[in-house]
């Protein structure tokens, strides 16, 4: 999630490996921007809900005959999320699939909940210890044929521990990624641009052999639709960049001179091509209640199994747990499974 930013900035954004922001300016906005604002009826202008805890009671309609459900939740870290109720959320959604991002463990945590619904789980852990460690889990019901951890061609493996997982299923691959911060002032743009080029390519790769599922925090809002005030932070805040933005775009459409390559679809975008809502909600300066987000967490689908994807939906009450709310999807089993 994009960093805060200093005493100056416009709109606060956080990213927890570098939560470093002061209060935003007291500043009004013309255009879409000016409509995030406190609401008594619940719900921000942007329709979303503006509760600060989930709810007591969870429950959630069962998944459409013949499907599997797919979760990815930035959980702010496991042993915190674990206080909050993240085990009812996960009881509640009963995903087949389940991403979590910036778990922030060290070592494989023994849950009990997530142990006994899921027999096959990769942690994938950062070596860096300490409060800022990201961290990557895919957890399955379903065994994979293969799993790494790697990203292949970068040449700094420490960036890329405890960022992305990919598990090779009959159908499928699904490709789990907490995608790398530019950080603060952009800092680390150049090895967020590094990251890029070569998941893209790797991406590609795997689009060759068998369709993707790309699902977790990608760290990017892909178009001015995707943050409360996208103006203000433009090639300002990491997340909304140019190089950011254009690398994102050139992976679902690819340029012409890369003609072989195949699209891939940002799919809750595509059907919610109007809304604005969000999936991440700073815990700072009453965000949350001014309907003040970033979407960054998402599912990106191959062309060609887009149609196959039954529904796909911003778990928008959920949020308290973590400063990120789930994005769950649903499509057909045989994707995954390879079975008819």
């Amino acid at each position: 999630m994009p960093p805060k930013r200093k005493a100056s900035t416009i709109e606060s954004n956080s990213d927890h490996e570098h939560d470093t922001a002061s209060k935003p300016e007291a500043k009004k906005f013309k255009g879409k921007g000016a409509q995030e604002s406190p609401d008594t009826t619940g719900k921000a202008a942007n329709g979303q809900p503006t509760n600060k805890v989930p709810p007591v009671h969870i429950s959630f309609p069962a998944r459409a005959e013949g499907t599997l459900r797919l979760v990815t939740w930035n959980i702010c870290g496991l042993a915190a999320a674990q206080k909050k109720g993240f085990k009812y959320y996960v009881e509640a959604e009963d995903p087949d699939i389940l991403v979590l991002t910036e778990t922030k463990v060290n070592s494989d945590p023994q849950d009990s909940t997530l142990n006994s619904r899921f027999g096959y789980r990769t942690w994938a852990i950062s070596d860096k210890k300490s409060y800022c460690t990201p961290g990557t889990a895919a957890l399955s019901k379903y065994k994979p044929l293969s799993v790494s951890t790697d990203l292949p061609g970068h040449p700094d493996p420490s960036l890329v521990n405890g960022r992305i997982i990919t598990l090779e299923f009959q159908g499928c691959y699904v490709l789990a990624t907490y995608v790398t911060n530019a950080g603060q002032g952009l800092k680390t743009l150049s090895e967020k641009n590094t990251w890029n080029r070569h998941f893209t390519t790797y991406i590609r790769d795997l689009d060759k052999k068998k369709p993707v599922i790309w699902m977790g925090d990608l760290n990017v809002a892909p178009t001015a639709q995707d943050l409360a005030n996208p103006k203000p932070n433009w090639n300002k805040t990491p997340g909304y960049t140019k190089d950011e933005t254009e690398a994102f775009k050139h992976i679902l459409d690819p340029p012409e001179c890369e003609e072989k390559s195949g699209k891939f679809v940002d799919i809750w975008r595509q059907r919610h091509s109007d809304d604005r809502h969000y999936t991440y909600f700073s815990y700072r300066f009453n965000c949350r209640a001014k309907g003040i987000g970033w979407r960054l967490d998402m599912f990106v689908v191959s062309e060609r199994i887009a149609e196959k994807v039954k529904m796909c939906e911003i778990r928008s009450e959920i949020y308290g747990v973590s400063d990120h709310v789930p994005v769950i999807m649903e499509i057909e089993s045989d994707v995954i499974t390879g079975m008819s």
